[in-house]
């Protein structure tokens, strides 16, 4: 980890789901500044579900932890390759108001409900269900369950996998139009091929987007420790 990073948190229990998209579709929802990644010619846009654990600046001893849920697609920017967040929902009223504030990020307070069931599978299985509340915002949900389904790797450089997960930068815009960049750092995900029955998904109409057609590309994600620096200026 690098030593500037003064954020840290866990994340686990997550799902990465990804549907292909025309890039036109993603361009047109961009602020200036960013431009459209694509892998083989595609877009994508993606549904991530999981538990941010502990959340804290570094050196305090305890931390915050909440679900998440957000909704993201994949850019080129001024710092290079990175993620952009169309929308975050997050169960944590303090959570939410501080990354609204200091990271500029688009969050929403949601209720959110998160078990885990154990399966004939001899795994744990996910039901994350999660319902936007924040005050004038766009109604969003997201139901389904999820878990594990084949066996552990570490994306391959270059792969699609790697392409969707292996991002440590985030791009965002603030009121003024003004473009952000923050950084993470972590070790390389080890994931697994997943299998999800998603009940409802709210969040393609919530952001503008026309659903996308076909099933997603799933994974699951192993626990992973994460730090986050400052956003500065792109």
């Amino acid at each position: 980890m690098l030593d500037r990073r003064w954020l840290e948190m866990t994340w686990r229990d997550g799902l990465f789901a990804h549907w292909p998209v025309d890039p036109s579709s993603v361009a047109a929802a961009l602020p200036d500044g960013l431009s459209v990644a694509t892998h083989d010619g595609d877009a994508y846009l993606g549904v991530v579900s999981f538990v941010m654990d502990d959340v804290r600046p570094r050196g305090v001893p305890i931390g915050l932890s909440f679900p998440e849920l957000n909704l993201r697609t994949y850019v080129e920017g001024p710092d290079g390759p990175g993620v952009y967040f169309h929308s975050l929902d997050a169960d944590d009223r303090i959570g939410v108001a501080v990354a609204r504030g200091l990271f500029r990020l688009p969050y929403y307070r949601a209720e959110t409900d998160v078990r885990l069931t154990a399966t004939d599978g001899g795994f744990d299985a996910v039901r994350f269900a999660s319902r936007r509340v924040h005050e004038g915002a766009p109604h969003a949900r997201f139901d389904a369950t999820y878990g594990p389904a084949g066996e552990a790797f570490t994306p391959e450089t270059g792969s699609l996998p790697a392409f969707l997960l292996e991002n440590y930068r985030f791009y965002t815009a603030g009121s003024e139009g003004r473009l952000y960049v923050g950084e993470i750092d972590h070790e390389r995900w080890t994931l697994r091929p997943a299998e999800a029955e998603i009940r409802a998904n709210t969040l393609f109409a919530a952001n503008g987007f026309d659903r996308p057609d076909g099933e997603p590309l799933l994974h699951y994600a192993e626990p992973l420790a994460v730090t986050a620096d400052r956003i500065r200026r792109a």
